[in-house]
């Protein structure tokens, strides 16, 4: 008999040390918690700063940019391109700052476009990053970094629907 009294008397002192060694432990927890999230705010606070202030310094690049574009749209213009339209997507686009989108007449057409931006950007001396065309496609892109110039055909041009995509892009015109 000795030994059932002993068992419970064992079992009520372990779970009144257990009781009394989680509460401390729940405190601390929260305590650290409190404390982590006060420098993880400074330091997002810090990193929004830091990206706003290289966008400043970029505006006169972009008038550059700018001055490019216009050059190509009026190569394009004097090639006979159709339906020309500049898109502003700075901000709205990670890859380029502009649009220019030409319709073309028939492949031979666009090719020629094309070559003409080319020629165009070399006198320019702006690099071009490349030149994307699928024989049969009706659709190349020329693209210069800053900026993207899409040549279409007439029916891809209404397929892709380029300038729904990006409506919320301000239009440019010279």
């Amino acid at each position: 008999m000795e030994s059932k009294a002993k068992k419970p008397a064992v079992k009520k002192a372990a779970t009144k040390k257990t009781t009394a060694k989680a509460a401390p432990a729940k405190k601390t927890a929260v305590k650290k918690t409190a404390v982590k999230k006060a420098p993880a705010k400074k330091a997002a606070a810090k990193k929004t700063a830091t990206k706003k202030a290289p966008a400043k310094k970029s505006a006169k690049p972009l008038d550059e940019t700018l001055q490019a574009v216009k050059a190509c749209w009026q190569a394009l213009d004097d090639k006979k391109a159709e339906n020309l339209k500049i898109l502003d997507v700075q901000g709205r686009s990670p890859i380029t700052n502009y649009f220019v989108i030409a319709t073309a007449t028939s492949e031979p057409h666009m090719r020629a476009l094309a070559g003409e931006l080319e020629k165009t950007l070399k006198d320019l001396n702006v690099k071009s990053v490349g030149r994307e065309y699928s024989h049969g496609s009706g659709w190349m892109v020329v693209d210069a970094f800053d900026f993207m110039a899409h040549i279409f055909l007439p029916q891809q041009r209404g397929m892709y629907g380029i300038e729904s995509l990006w409506k919320d892009a301000n239009e440019i015109t010279f």
